[in-house]
Parts: structure tokens; C-alpha cells; sequence
């Protein structure tokens, strides 16, 4: 992880913020997917309580021409700064950002139905506390290539580390173990 890709999202009156960062994040989960990616993962350095404008793209500079060469964000590419390829600063620390789940969902609760493991005053008191424990956390809204159908990929980050730890990551450039360089 000696390098990286910033991605800095143009918003206008046509393309809020949260809307193009949802697309291009997507636009990046299908390339990941399209290669099979292990070792490319993402930060949000500008991240407070939205995720900000920057998508910060990280791996080794052999994996991140390959993405450059896809050509991966396709019509978006107007409503992008994207950087050049970058070393990564000497005195960077290191974090983990992973997929953040509830134990609670929606799915859940139809499994649960489905399968007769709760009655209808269970069903009333897991919808309840369902509503009561969501999740705040930052979050994408993404699209299913498979359904349409929009969900939402909740996102933890990790405590500051002074060591990278590796790992593999997911065709969404997350990981629960491996972390990525913040700066």
C-alpha cells in the first residue's frame, strides 16, 4: 500500500455531493469486482460526519494503472479531479475501514418470519427495537447490479494505528483486519 489514487467528486445543482460519491464508489466496487481485487483498498480522508469529497483509492502502482486503464469511472469522469498515481507520505499512520452490519434488518426479521421462530408479539418487539439500535454510521447508498434494488454499506473506522497490518480486502476496497495509510 505505497500508493494511491485520490478521487475528488465536482458536486453541482445537477449532482449533489452524497449522490455522485454514491456513484463513483459504486463505478469503483465494479471494477475491483471486474479484476478480482484482494489488495486495493479505500479511505475517505476528508470524513467528519459525511464522508466527504474525496475517495482515497490505495494499493501497490502495478494494481492501481490496472484500475487506471479500465477506465472505470466512464461518464462520471466530468465530475472528477482524479489524481495521478501517488507515493504514499513517509510518516502516514494506519487504519482499518470496514463494513459496518447491524444485527438487526429488515432481512432478518422476514428469515425469522419465514421460518416461524417468531410470533406476532416477537415480531412487534424486534421491529421496536429494530428502530431503536440503527446504526450511525457513515453510509453509502449503492445500487444491486442484481435486483436495482438501493441499500445501504454502513462504514467503521478504525482506531488510529502506527503500523500497517496486511490483509485482503473486498471488492468494495474494505477489510476488517488490513489497514490503509491516512493522512
Amino acid at each position: 500500500m505505497d500508493f494511491y489514487i485520490d478521487v475528488r467528486i465536482l458536486p453541482d445543482e445537477e449532482m449533489r455531493e452524497n449522490v455522485l460519491l454514491n456513484k463513483v464508489y459504486t463505478k469503483l466496487h465494479k471494477a475491483l469486482h471486474t479484476i478480482e481485487s484482494t489488495s486495493v483498498g479505500v479511505s475517505f480522508p476528508k470524513h467528519k460526519v459525511t464522508l466527504g469529497k474525496v475517495l482515497r483509492v490505495h494499493g501497490s502502482e502495478g494494481d492501481l494503472r490496472v484500475i487506471d486503464e479500465m477506465k472505470w469511472l466512464g461518464g462520471l469522469v466530468g465530475y472528477c479531479d482524479v489524481s495521478e498515481i501517488l507515493t504514499v507520505p513517509v510518516d502516514a499512520k494506519y487504519q482499518v475501514v470496514s463494513r459496518k452490519q447491524s444485527s438487526m434488518s429488515q432481512a432478518k426479521l422476514r428469515r425469522l418470519v419465514k421460518r416461524q421462530s417468531l410470533g406476532d408479539s416477537d415480531v412487534k418487539r424486534y421491529k421496536a427495537k429494530m428502530f431503536t439500535k440503527g446504526l450511525d454510521e457513515s453510509y453509502l447508498e449503492l445500487s444491486s447490479t442484481s435486483n436495482g434494488h438501493f441499500y445501504r454499506r454502513y462504514l467503521s473506522f478504525g482506531e488510529i494505528q502506527d503500523k500497517p497490518v496486511d490483509g485482503k480486502f473486498d471488492s468494495f476496497g474494505l477489510s476488517k483486519q488490513a489497514t490503509v495509510p491516512v493522512f
